[in-house]
């Protein structure tokens, strides 16, 4: 049962003490529920009835509700199994896809439940975060501006030589002789 504050008015905004005096003076609403006296009570009552049917019946009758019994565990048994399994098939498949693993298990639970709201919206969360890691990617491989080439910074274009300071251009020279030549056509 769960007690709702909300029903006590002015209670975010009551001093410690008003709160507890507040708490003590509330009322349950317990219409609902049964009493502990009540329950107790029926339970020895359908107690007592099971044992006189099981006096009352024949060893036959016995045998087969005890077969009947355990024919409902074992269905029990084979559902939740049955459930692992296709969890687990269904894990494996929103792993080859490229879910990481918790977004898997998750997605193959609310597959397996029916839930294909909660389904959707986990591939919504993976294709959000492919996009995410892709635009990273291109991101991260784009060559700075005024590179021309791979942009390990050999080749670059007479502009971008000229921007450079003093410093840069003799370490561009000496470092790359070859490219420095094409950029003033042989001429130094």
């Amino acid at each position: 049962m769960k007690f709702d504050i909300s029903k006590i008015e002015g209670y975010e905004n009551m001093t410690p003490e008003e709160k507890l005096k507040a708490l003590e003076n509330y009322e349950l609403d317990l219409s609902g529920y049964v009493s502990k006296a009540t329950f107790d009570k029926t339970a020895s009552e359908a107690a007592a009835y099971k044992k006189q049917l099981r006096e009352k019946q024949t060893d036959d009758e016995a045998k087969a509700q005890k077969e009947a019994e355990e024919r409902e565990a074992l269905l029990a048994r084979l559902q939740e199994l049955e459930k692992k399994e296709a969890v687990s098939n269904l894990t494996a498949k929103y792993l080859g896809l490229g879910f990481d693993n918790e977004l898997a298990v998750k997605s193959a639970h609310a597959h397996a439940d029916g839930d294909f709201d909660k389904v959707f919206a986990n591939i919504k969360a993976y294709n959000e975060a492919v996009v995410k890691k892709l635009k990273a990617e291109r991101l991260d491989n784009t060559p700075a501006p005024g590179i021309v080439g791979n942009g390990d910074g050999a080749t670059i274009t007479l502009d971008a030589f000229k921007k450079m300071g003093v410093k840069e251009r003799m370490e561009y020279a000496q470092n790359h002789p070859e490219e420095y030549k094409k950029l003033y056509g042989g001429n130094n």
